[in-house]
């Protein structure tokens, strides 16, 4: 038997274990955003006047689209994957261009434009930081 040891996986940064938190506190955003859209879907909401079959065509297109998206954007986040991220760009981005260019239609909540922009924001914040500060340049930052 010899002594030689496996070489063990390098441990991760503070920055990239802080923004493993991050992707999982927006997945649970994202989960729960998929099953409010799908709560409309099924009547749920507001007593069953948002039934996908009462619902004006636009509704029912933006409905099905983010009830797909938002919770295969939380699965993604929440397992570390790089697609994650991706599908929760393309969701957001939906429900961006639904309640800022669309909000004739669908309504004006800007509350929601907002949480996206502080959210990408941040998300680009953190990978600039991770890609910024490689591994052991941080001194005693690793945890």
């Amino acid at each position: 038997m010899t002594d030689v040891q496996e070489p063990m996986p390098p441990r991760p940064t503070a920055a990239e274990t802080v923004f493993d938190i991050f992707q999982r506190i927006v997945a649970f955003y994202c989960l729960g955003a998929g099953l409010w859209y799908w709560s409309l879907l099924i009547g749920v909401y507001g007593g069953g006047a948002w039934r996908f079959d009462v619902l004006p065509s636009h509704w029912k297109a933006a409905v099905a689209i983010l009830a797909v998206l938002w919770p295969v954007a939380g699965i993604g986040l929440w397992m570390l994957v790089s697609w994650g991220p991706v599908v929760w760009i393309v969701a957001a981005a939906a429900e961006s261009l639904m309640y800022g260019g669309f909000s004739s239609l669908y309504g004006n909540y800007w509350y929601l434009l907002a949480i996206h922009c502080v959210v990408a924001a941040t998300y680009v914040i953190l990978r600039l930081i991770i890609y910024f500060n490689p591994r052991g340049e941080m001194g005693g930052s690793n945890i």
